[in-house]
């Protein structure tokens, strides 16, 4: 108690000098980057800035984006963070494809989330990311793995969503939306990677309950190191396992115990076991030890369960605004049964769901303006050149922002804040292939996610199967949620809804 008394009281002290120093240089010097980028000061760089607007980083750094002329802005403050943040599609493509072998995860990023995520895929470059690589592009591209993950939804839908769903319909019951998709996602990721079933949605969950919580409290905290005034901060408080890294430290070791046990019995028992799920592939793919098998499994949670939950939970909220949108995924739902003579809760077949054109455009719609991985960063090896003409040198991080992206008349034109499926649908009502670097949602180049169809199969199934037996209606829709900025983009508090009979 006394050690945080002392290290709160000193942090104190520190913001103050630093806002009194900040203080003087506006009253008397003229500070730069007043009309366009970060204003910077001198020896601060934009630290007053950032600690002003750090609450609300997504929405800030878009607002200076929007403002530079190739939306692309230089970013410094103490600590050696020296770097780029841009919303400009060809400098996407210049570091995720053809410069892509100078723009590694570097190893600020991966230092930052290695006690988290250790050396999995998400967390890794070089030999490591390409051996994790190449198991799961050959797994992802198998129709057997495809099956697997089609079972697996479908399941989850008649057994656990829809009673769900049922039951707060027969009692009245506000449900927090977010929470149900993360438990969804948690249980099928879970089938997908360990072939373990938690039952955290619609049962006791007390296999995986307390995973999932320390799961999600991992995330926020690794990614909180990101936003620290200074790096030294967030060392001292690992050292003395005090304030946020103590919680951090808890959290970890329980999502650890937990993967830990799974992957020993698995490998107690692995010549006998005939499992499709991804830990047995890596377990015979290579000779890899307990503790990389942990590394990997637990980065293929985080994009399974915090992705396309995140994604649908900010779906259903703009589909609550726009209630056209959801007439015309009703009309489209009705016809495809129609034609394949299917009733109202019927599974859907791959084919089926891929013929969902408008579906797959309001959900990208979605994805567009609220990207679950809003913003991604690399490490420059080498000094080089954007192309447009931002130089950027050896060490600086390299910052794509996909959420402010969605935002860029220069993409999107002048209605980039509306809602508007209809922009991906060709003059054939199909739905239209954008370039990932205009739409980086999934990535590009060499990491593009290997989970791309696997998300858009997860989100059409739970949307149809939704909205044909529901009406959703979203409590206090038309307050705009704040973020909760975590590894993905989650909403503050939830998304409350009440269900009824469509």
């Amino acid at each position: 108690m006394a050690m945080d008394l002392f290290f709160s009281v000193q942090s104190l002290l520190l913001l103050s000098l630093i806002f009194l120093y900040s203080y003087y240089f506006c009253l008397h010097h003229k500070k730069k980057g007043s009309d366009q980028g970060f204003k910077t000061y001198p020896i601060l760089g934009a630290l007053p800035e950032f600690l002003r607007n750090r609450h609300r980083f997504l929405d800030w750094t878009t607002e200076i984006l929007i403002r530079c002329p190739t939306n692309t802005a230089v970013f410094h403050r103490p600590g050696k963070i020296h770097g780029i943040i841009t919303a400009n599609p060809l400098n996407v493509e210049h570091v995720l494809k053809t410069n892509f072998e100078n723009y590694p995860k570097g190893e600020r990023f991966i230092w930052l989330l290695k006690d988290f995520l250790g050396q999995g895929i998400f967390n890794s470059d070089g030999d490591l990311w390409k051996i994790q690589r190449k198991t799961a592009s050959y797994e992802f591209n198998t129709k057997s793995l495809r099956n697997f993950i089609m079972d697996n939804v479908r399941l989850e839908i008649s057994t656990r969503l829809i009673p769900v769903l049922n039951k707060a319909l027969e009692t009245n019951q506000v449900l927090d939306l977010q929470e149900v998709l993360e438990q969804f996602a948690f249980d099928n990721i879970c089938k997908l990677a360990f072939n373990v079933d938690p039952g955290c949605l619609g049962g006791d969950g007390t296999s995986g309950s307390g995973f999932m919580r320390a799961f999600e409290e991992a995330a926020t905290l690794s990614s909180g190191r990101f936003m620290y005034a200074f790096p030294f901060l967030w060392k001292i408080r690992k050292i003395f396992n005090m304030g946020s890294e103590k919680n951090l430290k808890k959290s970890i070791e329980i999502v650890h115990e937990f993967a830990d046990n799974i992957i020993k019995t698995r490998l107690e028992s692995k010549d006998q076991s005939k499992d499709e799920d991804l830990l047995s592939r890596f377990i015979t793919s290579y000779d890899n030890s307990p503790q990389f098998l942990r590394d990997i499994i637990i980065s293929f949670i985080l994009a399974g369960r915090d992705t396309t939950s995140s994604a649908l939970t900010w779906f259903f909220w703009l589909l609550s605004l726009n209630p056209n949108v959801e007439k015309n995924i009703i009309t489209e739902l009705e016809t495809i049964r129609t034609r394949n003579r299917k009733n109202i809760g019927d599974g859907y077949t791959f084919d089926e769901l891929r013929d969902m054109h408008y579906l797959h455009a309001a959900l990208s719609e979605s994805l567009r303006l609220y990207p679950p991985v809003p913003v991604d960063t690399k490490a420059c090896l080498n000094n080089d050149m954007l192309p447009d003409g931002t130089f950027i040198g050896t060490g600086w991080f390299f910052t794509y922002h996909a959420y402010a992206m969605g935002r860029m008349e220069a993409i999107w034109g002048k209605d980039c804040n509306e809602y508007l499926p209809e922009r991906w649908l060709d003059e054939t009502g199909n739905c239209k292939q954008e370039s990932p670097f205009r739409f980086p949602i999934f990535h590009g180049g060499p990491r593009m996610c290997l989970g791309k169809d696997m998300a858009y199969i997860q989100m059409k199934s739970i949307v149809a199967a939704m909205l044909e037996r529901f009406v959703v209606e979203v409590q206090g829709s038309d307050k705009c949620p704040q973020h909760l900025l975590s590894l993905t983009l989650r909403m503050k508090g939830g998304l409350p809804i009440r269900v009824r009979v469509r």
